[in-house]
């Protein structure tokens, strides 16, 4: 059995782990973060060429089923992956880890919904962390920001802005104190899920600082989805 594991998540690197060597796993990552955590097994790096060359590929590789335990926000990787199985008919997982609950949070449908919140509300002082993807629905702002992201955007940054570069799993403390120190009104998150990022979370509740959170994009319709590892592992099982 040959599996395409579609990764570069936390989620992707324990599946490939649980998986390898009893299952002839390929990751696929997108190659757009410098030195990636590398999962077990086999890896290839780079895109495929749209859904034509996804599904040239899966049959050059004798691909017998794919997971996908891509970004919740990587919708075009998903879509072309839907689209490439169901056309091929090859059995296809998604393994989206749960969303978290927005509670009271400004939950908008895409970047330049949230720039337009924090334009709405006058926040003054912003803790942007969308990824570099999604700074520039921002540049045109008046407010000051705090970025986060792993990579430098390649894009407009906002005309007040410090950047900081870094990569979690983020802790409670580090975050709260963070918040403080920078004086932060506002959090500006995608709703990623997992609990590597979920402290700024809970360190803006505790400060009482307002979250603008952008939705995620809906999945494909009639594809099966898993919420955890061990369903995406007991899928695979049921098909050996």
């Amino acid at each position: 059995m040959r599996v395409l594991l579609l990764g570069g998540t936390v989620e992707g690197r324990q599946l490939a782990a649980r998986l390898h060597p009893h299952v002839d796993v390929i990751s696929s990552l997108a190659g757009r973060v410098p030195d990636p955590a590398l999962p077990a097994g086999a890896v290839r790096i780079g895109g495929f060429g749209g859904v034509d060359g996804l599904r040239r590929w899966l049959q050059e590789q004798r691909i017998d089923a794919v997971v996908d335990a891509t970004h919740p926000f990587a919708a075009t990787m998903t879509a072309h992956a839907a689209r490439a199985c169901r056309e091929l008919g090859l059995p296809h997982l998604v393994l989206a880890r749960p969303p978290w609950d927005p509670g009271g949070a400004i939950v908008v449908a895409s970047d330049v919904g949230a720039a337009e919140a924090v334009a709405e509300q006058r926040f003054s002082r912003v803790f942007l962390t969308t990824g570099r993807s999604g700074v520039k629905a921002f540049a045109g702002s008046d407010a000051w920001f705090l970025i986060r992201a792993v990579t430098e955007p390649d894009t407009d940054l906002p005309r007040h802005h410090q950047l900081v570069l870094s990569r979690g799993p983020y802790h409670y403390d580090d975050e709260l104190d963070l918040l403080t120190r920078h004086r932060i009104d506002a959090l500006v998150t995608k709703n990623s899920g997992g609990e590597m990022t979920r402290p700024k979370l809970d360190a803006a509740v505790a400060l009482g600082i307002p979250v603008v959170m952008v939705a995620r994009p809906p999945l494909p319709e009639g594809i099966t989805t898993v919420g955890t590892v061990q369903e995406a592992a007991a899928w695979l099982a049921a098909m050996r």
